[in-house]
């Protein structure tokens, strides 16, 4: 059956004219390849090349997969068990660009190298997460700035808080300094 519209299409593509053809683009916005070879002309490693390196060894040395990388500074660590046992480590976290986003992408490794559950609290496995982070990063020589610092203290304040919040009996040693008064 034939509809209004199936009158009116054509017409209205011919008063419309031709499409418009697009101009091929321009060299410019041959982007990334102008950069590999800028960077193949560069006299050695970019962080970002040394931010790649560090995931592609955590990830394969712990067995870890990458759900998602995530846009914003955020991330999560969590185990899939099947019914035949097998388990796959999972995490999401920013794709590591620079020494923040980096530092959030270890802490997610540290929750699976650690062992999710294996602290009790939460908070002082929060805790141990970030100790992980902090140490890779000075090990790899990935300088852990004040922003960095900043991000953890401020995690384990909350954490802590949390924990104060659901009745937690005594604060871990480790965490008496990010207690609120």
């Amino acid at each position: 059956m034939l509809t209004l519209w199936d009158f009116i299409e054509p017409i209205r593509r011919a008063l419309a004219g031709p499409r418009p053809v697009k101009a091929p683009r321009s060299p410019i916005h041959a982007a990334p390849a102008a950069r590999a070879r800028s960077r193949a002309l560069a006299p050695g490693p970019t962080a970002q090349d040394r931010y790649d390196a560090i995931v592609k060894e955590l990830l394969g040395a712990h067995g870890i997969r990458v759900r998602k990388w995530r846009s914003s500074m955020s991330g999560v660590a969590w185990i899939t068990t099947y019914r035949d046992g097998s388990t796959v480590r999972c995490l999401e976290s920013p794709r590591p660009k620079s020494p923040m986003s980096l530092a959030i992408f270890l802490h997610e490794v540290g929750h699976h190298v650690i062992g999710l559950g294996a602290y009790k609290p939460r908070c002082l496995e929060e805790y141990h997460a970030w100790m992980y982070a902090v140490t890779e990063m000075e090990k790899r020589g990935v300088p852990v700035t004040d922003r960095v610092k900043r991000r953890m203290d401020r995690s384990l304040r909350y954490a802590v808080a949390k924990a104060s919040r659901r009745g937690i009996k005594a604060i871990p040693p480790e965490l008496r300094r990010y207690a609120s008064p």
